[in-house]
């Protein structure tokens, strides 16, 4: 969207600073110098509009915060809150990341703050959209185009209310009608927002046409797949199951490419980016003028501390998403838990605490690391036989790491808190003359062109797979669960292989199992899921999305709807049970963000609600319970 309209980018910006009032104040401060509607009323003006409603969707803010506090693939929220990842560098480098890991964040924190204004400027902007398009009596907007742009500010509204409803359940819902001239400003939080959710969604899908002509702009099946989402998150399995299946029989890329998966690796490659995988995503672009604030500065944070970065080592993976890669003689996950008596280091005080944990089987034995190394001590990779998406979803010591050259392990990260590091959001350095910018000003080659997938397909899937699991069809769960593992299991061809020639990685990879980078081993299930029942079945699908999605942002969200407190099928504390057995894992070896940290049952299921909005309002805001 960014590349294909560049042209109105400049207009958008414009409109936007002087339309939209900042969403740090909310919607209850009049603005000032603004552009009257009137002179917008035009299609050069709305499609300037829609494009500035499009441009939000990586969370660069604008509103005075930072891009990462903000990023659309919520590394901070979704990441490293959850068992996927650690905040890594230490305690007094972003201070106020380390509340929301260790689960002590209370309402005052900014990077909430930061996401949340964030969230209601992009809704603020997909309105004024909506409020334009009536504007338009010069002919210049026909009556089809303007019920589309319609739409499609309908389906970003959608997407960013999505946003806040999987961090906070109870936020506001605005719409066009919400101005300060009605005099309506003032905003409430009654209760969940989901069916105001779907009816943008469900509207986007009657009106959206199967293709478009830029590949970033939402096309019928973003939307219906985005309302099966929001079904899904709603718990409306039965309503979702037709829509999913629609999506998998009929659905199609903005471009016209059925949907299928391919290569794994492909979905984190800038060059191959809006491939027949992708439903929706949010478009990077680099080297484009504007000084990398189009490309994913979301996670400028997120790249190894060394090599052809310098920063900054703050999305680092954790031992436990690492561990989960682990199978067992037949391929399969290592589903289960198993009571383990865990001994936990604190060096902060420097004492010991032991305690029998219910660890998931694959967590009892942890995979070999080079923690604790130095770069020139001796380090072979374990032989464990690994699921091989785990080299595509984090760096391990002596393992190619893209075409950088074998990854350095602890070496690269900062800190010495783990000895893995992030790879999905990285660039390959061939590419880097195309796909790599500065950004912010001063990060080095972290501005990057790969799109951040909202949605892959591999996840509807999935979603179809819970969707059969509620209406008790365990043999078709199997069947979707085993699509995904397919990818892997028949196409040796993406699986991870040796360097060519170690010395100069840039010329490729052998393409022989001979050659395999690790002890890859995967398999489809064949059968298990009828034969041990609903439980097991939703199990199964709970681990396929955390080894499917690792650090992708997700994890949180996804044990968070699975918890029987809001209405999920995986029992009551769930995620408390899957974090805190995560943390008393992950502190063997010392963490100090980590150290002493727990999960409350109750409470840090959602983020508080910021402060700062909740004085703004005057009180029609609500506090989340238990802050």
């Amino acid at each position: 969207m960014k590349r294909s309209y560049s042209k109105f980018i400049a207009l958008g910006s414009v409109v936007f600073l002087t339309m939209t009032y900042s969403c740090k104040k909310l919607l209850n401060k009049e603005p000032v110098g603004t552009l009257l509607p009137s002179v917008l009323a035009n299609k050069a003006g709305v499609d300037g509009l829609l494009i500035g409603a499009y441009s939000m969707l990586d969370g660069y803010t604008t509103t005075g915060g930072t891009s990462w506090e903000s990023s659309i693939d919520n590394w901070v929220y979704g990441g490293i809150a959850s068992d996927d990842a650690y905040k890594g560098s230490n305690t007094t480098d972003q201070p106020t990341a380390v509340p929301l890991e260790n689960h002590t964040v209370d309402a005052s924190n900014e990077y909430l703050s930061e996401k949340w204004a964030s969230c209601y400027n992009a809704i603020q902007r997909c309105n004024d959209v909506i409020r334009e398009v009536p504007l338009v009596k010069d002919g210049s907007v026909s009556a089809a185009y303007g019920a589309e742009v319609i739409a499609e500010a309908r389906f970003l509204r959608g997407v960013y209310h999505f946003e806040l409803a999987k961090m906070w359940r109870n936020a506001p819902y605005v719409d066009e009608t919400v101005t300060y001239a009605a005099g309506n400003y003032k905003v409430s939080n009654p209760g969940p927002i989901w069916s105001k959710i779907e009816a943008d969604f469900n509207a986007a899908m009657g009106v959206l046409p199967n293709t478009q002509p830029q590949a970033g702009r939402a096309n019928k099946y973003a939307a219906e797949a985005f309302l099966a989402k929001a079904y899904v998150y709603d718990h409306q399995y039965s309503t979702a199951l037709p829509l999913l299946t629609d999506v998998m029989t009929n659905g199609v890329t903005s471009q016209g490419a059925k949907y299928a998966l391919g290569a794994y690796e492909d979905n984190f490659d800038a060059t191959k980016r809006n491939g027949p995988e992708c439903v929706f995503a949010a478009q990077m672009t680099a080297n484009d003028g504007s000084g990398g604030q189009n490309s994913n500065e979301g996670d400028d944070l997120n790249f190894p501390a060394g090599t052809y970065t310098g920063c900054c080592g703050f999305y680092q993976p954790s031992y436990t998403l690492g561990n989960a890669f682990k199978v067992d003689v037949n391929g399969l996950p290592m589903l289960g838990t198993t009571a383990t008596s865990v001994t936990s280091y604190n060096s902060d005080n420097k004492t010991t605490t032991t305690a029998t944990v219910n660890l998931p089987n694959y967590n009892v034995t942890p995979l070999a690391t080079d923690h604790g190394l130095k770069a020139t001590d001796p380090f072979t990779p374990p032989a464990d036989a690994l699921d091989p998406r785990i080299d595509y979803t984090l760096g391990r010591r002596g393992i190619p790491y893209r075409d950088w050259g074998l990854c350095g392990g602890e070496a690269w990260s900062r800190g010495d808190v783990v000895a893995y590091n992030p790879i999905k959001n990285v660039f390959n350095h061939k590419d880097i003359a195309s796909t790599v910018d500065n950004a912010a000003g001063w990060a080095q080659n972290q501005g990057t062109a790969d799109n951040y997938n909202l949605i892959r397909y591999a996840e509807v899937i999935l979603w179809h797979a819970e969707c059969e699991i509620d209406a008790g069809n365990l043999a078709a769960a199997e069947a979707d669960v085993n699509q995904v593992r397919n990818r892997m299991a028949l196409h040796h061809e993406y699986w991870l292989h040796q360097y060519l020639n170690v010395a100069t990685p840039e010329g490729g990879f052998y393409a022989d199992d001979a050659h395999l980078a690790a002890n890859y081993h995967i398999s489809p299930y064949t059968g298990q899921f009828v034969l041990n029942g609903k439980a097991y079945a939703l199990s199964a699908v709970i681990m396929e999305e955390q080894l499917e999605f690792g650090m992708e942002g997700h994890r949180f969200f996804d044990l968070q709807r699975q918890d029987a407190i809001y209405g999920g099928p995986a029992g009551a504390s769930f995620m408390a049970n899957t974090l805190n057995a995560y943390i008393k894992a992950d502190t063997r070896i010392s963490n100090p963000v980590l150290n002493g940290a727990s999960f409350t049952a109750g409470k840090n299921e959602l983020w508080p609600i910021p402060l700062n909005q909740i004085d703004i309002e005057g009180g029609a805001l609500k506090q989340n319970p238990n802050y």
